[in-house]
Order: structure tokens, then C-alpha cells, then sequence
């Protein structure tokens, strides 16, 4: 009904995340966001200076000229790390990763290196695939390493995938600027993200104004190998009709907490449309381990007060791991007068 209301679930990530569809991966990609000033960019979280420098242990096999590494998952919206070793000096040499995806476009992958001098990650430069060929793309950097089988030159790395789960191969290569090429073997990844799931709520609910509430639970399992932190769940909605639009007031919005029983949470409205939005309690001390699950109880109802005018809301829930949504549903409803 309205492509506004997804937009700004999009860009308040910490908050709530877009819905398209049933069930769908939320993506931070270029175009999603209604206004620039509506929410925390990612960009920020991806040149950001980290408070301590990763590991430069050599990676790879001692008799390679140039190996890479590459973890077997690549959970989405996570830095997954790698690093490259170079054991044969390059004078203004070129570092050159080829990829190869599938189930998502190389666009969507965002690759840095740690720059030691700055103590800052910086993006590599891009050929991301486009038309007809968006599953090939090209990462590079420059090099200049003296260096040799007792003395490799390892930079660090790291990867992440802000779409899609999928399949990633990346050959990295070093062009030593003699005019000699050298490849590392390719490395295989699988680009993953926790499963979450929605039960409870009607494919085509209706709310009383003042009337019982509808109950429904969200629970996320983290299927993958890395602990998930800042897990964030949200909900939001969105309502409108000829003359009013619905308010913090008119949705009584409520999370069940263990020992204290129902508790309602409060509704913000957003700052670039009438949407609305709420984040979830936590359901997970900390990070969520590989093979555990949140599970979120849920229950809303309309305010006897709530506008007459506006007959039905879009809304939903959401999943984040703090800087990039994973999941998100719709759970739309529609408004209807006491009896």
C-alpha cells in the first residue's frame, strides 16, 4: 500500500528492518533507504578505526608463493576474517581477488584490508559484476613487500556479505610487478544467517478497536558457526487513512518477560514518515551460540481510540545483528469497530 513505511523500517535497523514478502532476507543495499538523515549509516561501521589490530599470523602453506585464507561461512552482515601471505618480494605489486558468487550479486560483498599505518580498515578497490555477468567481480589493492619463504608478508583481511545467503569463491592473486603473476589456490565459502520464524499470526488478522489482542511469537535458532551479537528484534507498523494516521497511542504493543509476565513496550514514530516502531526486549543474555535460539512472545491490540478512518495497518517484525538486518515478515492486520 505504501513503499514508505518498508523504506524507513530499512534505515532504523536498530530498531526494526524492511519487510518484503512473507519472509525475506532485509538488506542494506543502495536504494532502500527513504532519506539519508532517517537512519545510522552503515558506512560508518565499515571505515570505522578498531580499538585493536587483528592477527598477521601467516596464513596458507609455508611452500606457497601466495596463499589465502577464507573462513568456510560468511555470516551475513558479520566481518568474517581472511588475510593474504606473500612469500616472494613485490615492487609496486598489485593484489588482485577474483569472485565468484552465486545466490547474490559481488556488489553485494563489501572486502577490506587493514591499513597498519592508519590502524584502520580500508576498502579495497572494485569491479563488482554487473549486466549479464552481476556473480563476477574483482577486488585489488596495492603491494610492497620484501618478501621471502623466511620472512612472509601477511595482510589481513575481511569479508562480508549484505544480502543474500549464497555461495563465494575468491583466487587471489599478486602481480609483482616484474611481470610475473601468482595465484593462491581458490577458497570457497557459503554466505549464511540465523533462521528465524514467525507462528501464531493469521494470514488475514483483524483487531477490534478496544478489543483482545492478538498473540504471536518470533523465534531466531542461529544456525551458523559464530555467535551472533547484538542480536535486535523490532516491530513496526504503519496505518493510514483519509484524514489521520496511526499514532504511538492507538497500538498497545506488549513482550511477555519470564518472572514478570506481560510488558508493554513502547512505540516511537518514525522520523521521516507516520510508521511507527518498537525494539523487542532482549530474549538472549548476550551473543547467540552457534545451535541456540531467542524466542520472542508477542501480543497486540488496538486502542478503543484509534482513528476510524484507517482500516488497516502494514506491519511486521524484523532481525538484526546490530549493524545489518538478516530477517524480516510481514504481519499485516486490519482495524476493525467494537461490537
Amino acid at each position: 500500500m505504501r513503499n514508505t513505511v518498508i523504506a524507513t523500517a530499512v534505515v532504523l535497523s536498530t530498531a526494526l528492518a524492511p519487510t518484503a514478502g512473507p519472509a525475506t532476507a532485509a538488506t542494506g543495499a543502495p536504494g532502500t533507504r527513504s532519506d539519508p538523515s532517517c537512519g545510522a549509516d552503515n558506512a560508518a561501521a565499515r571505515t570505522a578505526g578498531d580499538p585493536a589490530p587483528p592477527a598477521s599470523a601467516p596464513v596458507g602453506d609455508a611452500a606457497e608463493t601466495i596463499s589465502y585464507s577464507l573462513p568456510a561461512q560468511l555470516p551475513i552482515g558479520m566481518w568474517s576474517p581472511s588475510g593474504l601471505t606473500l612469500r616472494t618480494p613485490a615492487a609496486k605489486g598489485t593484489v588482485r581477488l577474483d569472485v565468484t558468487s552465486s545466490g547474490f550479486g559481488t556488489d553485494s560483498l563489501a572486502v577490506q584490508r587493514y591499513d597498519t599505518t592508519t590502524r584502520k580498515w580500508v576498502d579495497l578497490s572494485t569491479s563488482p559484476g554487473r549486466g549479464s555477468r552481476p556473480e563476477h567481480g574483482a577486488f585489488t589493492f596495492p603491494l610492497t613487500a620484501d618478501a621471502s619463504g623466511a620472512r612472509p608478508y601477511t595482510v589481513a583481511l575481511r569479508m562480508q556479505d549484505l544480502d543474500r545467503p549464497g555461495k563465494v569463491t575468491v583466487t587471489a592473486s599478486v602481480d609483482d610487478g616484474k611481470g610475473h603473476t601468482y595465484r593462491a589456490p581458490a577458497r570457497t565459502s557459503t554466505a549464511t544467517r540465523p533462521e528465524a520464524a514467525v507462528t501464531g499470526w493469521k494470514p488475514h488478522a483483524a483487531l477490534r478497536r478496544g478489543g483482545p489482542a492478538g498473540e504471536f511469537a518470533l523465534t531466531v535458532r542461529n544456525t551458523t558457526d559464530r555467535a551472533y551479537p547484538a542480536l535486535r528484534a523490532a516491530y513496526f507498523a504503519y496505518g493510514e487513512g483519509k484524514g489521520h494516521s496511526l499514532a504511538p497511542k492507538d497500538l498497545i504493543l506488549q513482550q511477555y518477560v519470564p518472572g514478570k509476565g506481560w510488558q508493554r513496550l513502547p512505540l516511537a514514530a518514525g522520523g521521516c514518515d507516520p510508521g511507527l516502531s518498537a525494539t523487542l526486549r532482549p530474549a538472549a543474555p548476550g551473543p547467540l551460540a552457534p545451535g541456540a535460539a531467542a524466542a520472542y512472545r508477542l501480543r497486540l491490540a488496538v486502542a478503543a481510540s484509534a482513528p476510524r478512518d484507517v482500516r488497516s495497518a502494514e506491519a511486521g517484525v524484523s532481525v538484526s545483528n546490530g549493524e545489518q538486518s538478516f530477517f524480516s515478515q510481514q504481519l499485516p492486520f486490519t482495524l476493525q469497530n467494537a461490537k
